[in-house]
């Protein structure tokens, strides 16, 4: 069964999902797609589980500025496709930045066939473990921040708290 938890972080109350696997999900509140991999059977938590306890500690963290990766199994739910976009995600660097179109070509070359940036953007934005698996990364080959399911001023708010800078159109900048 899987089981919910509601935390509060510095850019928001997020809702955690976790099952025998692992983490399956970490939303921001009123995100795009938000739970929409929970199964209908999903639960709150009368109290933490030990991988929301991790997750909590992870995410403290995280906003304190470590650049560990998660030491606890992650579990997203989705395509295959969409696995794949996932794991790239997942190995990008703290504070390094990758473009849709460069991941298109990472998993054209991995996989052998022609993926879009568009097809690359729509497995981002649905990314069900937001933050961890940091979709937040990935922009326009501009430095723009084209699209994040939690919000253009979240994800501006995690580059920044990265290292990154904008210039005066809100684009980072790249390189």
């Amino acid at each position: 069964m899987t089981q919910l938890f509601h935390c509060l972080c510095p850019v928001g109350p997020l809702t955690l999902a976790a099952d025998q696997t692992g983490l399956v999900g970490l939303w921001l509140d009123g995100q795009k797609y938000f739970a929409a991999t929970l199964p209908p059977d999903a639960q709150p938590c009368e109290t933490t589980l030990p991988i929301f306890d991790q997750a909590i500690s992870w995410l403290r963290g995280y906003f304190d500025g470590a650049k560990q990766p998660p030491a606890f199994p992650l579990a997203p739910k989705g395509s295959p496709f969409r696995q794949l976009v996932w794991k790239k995600l997942s190995v990008i660097p703290y504070g390094q930045l990758v473009t849709y179109g460069e991941l298109a070509k990472q998993i054209s070359a991995e996989t052998r066939r022609p993926v879009s940036a568009q097809a690359v953007g729509g497995a981002v934005g649905h990314n069900p473990i937001s933050l961890i698996i940091p979709c937040h990364r990935v922009v326009g080959s501009d430095g723009s921040l084209t699209g994040y399911a939690g919000g253009i001023s979240v994800k501006q708010q995690l580059l920044a708290l990265e290292g990154h800078r904008f210039d005066d159109k809100g684009r980072v900048r790249l390189g």
